[in-house]
């Protein structure tokens, strides 16, 4: 992944475009990572991951209530307060 440092980036835009279409670049600000610029196609695949995981989990969670895997919500929160405070 290429990194840049902001005021590179904001000089350079044209060439940080053309960069963002062959990989994603990172953008930093005094050293740190602050943004990532990517294609708008990596985008879209990510986003699509995004929202497949997300449905799987969705799927995941009613099969749990239709196979009768579930927990009173109260007593779930207890069990998390219980170990808290261990």
């Amino acid at each position: 992944m290429h990194t840049m440092a902001a005021l590179e980036a904001k000089n350079r835009f044209g060439e940080l475009l053309d960069t963002a279409q062959r990989e994603p670049v990172t953008i930093e600000k005094h050293g740190r990572p602050v943004a990532v610029m990517l294609s708008a196609q990596d985008y879209r695949e990510l986003e699509a991951l995004k929202l497949a995981a997300l449905r799987a989990e969705i799927r995941k969670g009613l099969d749990d209530i239709e196979a009768g895997r579930t927990v009173d919500g109260d007593a779930a929160f207890q069990a998390v307060k219980e170990r808290l405070e261990e």
